[in-house]
């Protein structure tokens, strides 16, 4: 029963310890030296039992998500969240309305189901790593350096923890 799952969730902290949360905000910095996108890690344990029984679907949870931690608050409007729920075993993405047309779903589908391949084998940093490096890789298809132009560090690259 989901409630359970959610009462009896994976500690986010426990599986994303400091060193952890370090090198994902170093794969983020690295990825957006190639780009310029903007990429977010959110995690969360688990819902509060309330949202639970009132039908929060983590795909919801995710867009509540993006607009909390200001993830559509880009001049490119290419922001991008990577959001996972552990008590759901979920990876969602939110990109903002600047990639509509240009990553199709099946593209944000194939980097979930990196990062979930990545987690089932518990190898949680080098899945989120893994999937942050897919993202960017879209995210420098369509939003590219340009040469000669520094591009500012618009959203904060270290990862949230929701808990």
């Amino acid at each position: 029963m989901r409630v359970f799952r959610h009462l009896f969730a994976r500690s986010a902290r426990r599986l994303f310890p400091e060193a952890s949360l370090q090198h994902i905000t170093e794969a983020i910095a690295e990825g957006e030296r190639r780009h310029r996108g903007e990429v977010m890690f959110a995690v969360e344990s688990d819902l509060p039992v309330s949202a639970v029984l009132s039908g929060v679907e983590p795909r919801e949870r995710a867009h509540e998500v993006f607009v909390r931690l200001r993830t559509w608050d880009t001049e490119g409007n290419n922001g991008v969240l990577i959001y996972l729920l552990l008590a759901d075993h979920r990876i969602e993405i939110v990109a903002d309305r600047g990639l509509n047309g240009r990553v199709s779903d099946a593209q944000w589908r194939e980097v979930c189901h990196l990062i979930e391949a990545g987690m089932r084998e518990d190898r949680a940093e080098q899945a989120i790593i893994e999937g942050i490096h897919a993202v960017s890789d879209l995210l420098a298809t369509h939003f590219p350096q340009l040469e000669g132009h520094a591009d500012e560090d618009e959203l904060p690259n270290r990862p949230h923890l929701l808990d």
